[in-house]
């Protein structure tokens, strides 16, 4: 098997410190040092300055902008020794009216800009944004309900009522590159179609590790489940950070056991065997039906280091 594949939202070059987030004396010097940047989501977006070629605005830390946060900002890590921090904006109609931000600047959702960063910027942002919205999402103590505090440079929160203590979450999802060799056509993938989906968009199959399950028994079970194919051996390849809202997409190679498919009609509008052919033509976006994956999705990468025969499975 090739290694590594290149999977976007991966690798920032970011330093996370983790050891300096228990030291909250430490971290409000650091956010107070002048190389210190502020990384501010709105709505769920982010500041993006459009005066040429796409990059993420860092704002200068200064009490105005903490004063517009819902919290206190999230510690990301140190960017060459410079400290970096995410905040989340209070709901305004336009952050750009609160005055931090240039004419250049627009808020724009990672689903949208993601492929066009440079140098590990939307791999800071899937940080942010998993970070970001688990707060938002568990300002409430889930043992007794009494509002919960931020700890430890955002990386927990503390509940003062029954002491409890609460770690982002991250859900485990194997994606599966399922393959099977026919006779005639040769090597093969199963991809599928969720229902509202565009027309002609398909992706590997995938699905939530559940309790007591393994990757493996995920892979197995989710293949069976949305395609009625058995599942021999099944392999690791590579994983991927997917900020929505905050999942660890693990893709495995899954050998398919059988060539009938039965589709699991509540989720699936299609499913169907793809060859390597099928599938080039669709990245050269040449195919009259089949659409390919996102190009900053793993489901892409996979798919195409197996059409490319960068796979040795």
């Amino acid at each position: 098997m090739t290694f590594p594949l290149h999977v976007p939202l991966t690798g920032s070059g970011l330093d996370r410190a983790a050891e300096l987030r228990t030291q909250a004396k430490t971290l409000d010097k650091l956010l107070r040092a002048p190389q210190a940047r502020l990384l501010a989501m709105a709505g769920g977006k982010f500041p993006i300055d459009l005066a040429g070629a796409p990059r993420v605005d860092w704002s200068p830390m200064s009490e105005a902008i903490l004063a517009a946060a819902t919290d206190k900002p999230v510690f990301l890590g140190l960017d060459d020794g410079a400290p970096r921090f995410a905040i989340e904006l209070k709901p305004v109609e336009d952050p750009r009216e609160l005055g931090f931000f240039s004419e250049s600047v627009k808020f724009i959702d990672l689903r949208s800009i993601a492929p066009d960063l440079q140098g590990g910027e939307a791999t800071v942002l899937t940080e942010a944004k998993s970070l970001l919205d688990w707060h938002s999402s568990h300002r409430i103590c889930s043992r007794c309900g009494a509002p919960s505090d931020m700890a430890d440079g955002g990386w927990r929160r503390d509940c003062p009522s029954c002491g409890a203590k609460h770690f982002p979450r991250t859900d485990p999802v194997t994606i599966m590159l399922l393959t099977r060799r026919h006779p005639e056509m040769g090597d093969r993938v199963v991809m599928g179609r969720k229902h509202g989906w565009p027309e002609g968009l398909f992706s590997l199959l995938a699905g939530y590790v559940e309790p007591g399950e393994t990757i493996e028994d995920a892979a197995r079970r989710e293949s069976f489940e949305e395609a009625g194919v058995r599942v021999g051996e099944v392999r690791y390849l590579a994983s991927q950070p997917w900020p929505f809202p905050s999942t660890l997409m693990i893709g495995v190679y899954a050998e398919g056991l059988s060539d009938e498919l039965v589709r699991e009609e509540e989720e699936l509008e299609e499913i169907d065997w793809f060859t390597k052919a099928e599938i080039l033509a669709a990245l050269a976006g040449e195919h009259p039906r089949l659409m390919a994956p996102r190009k900053d999705a793993i489901a892409r990468i996979l798919v195409e280091a197996w059409a490319t025969d960068q796979l040795e499975l």
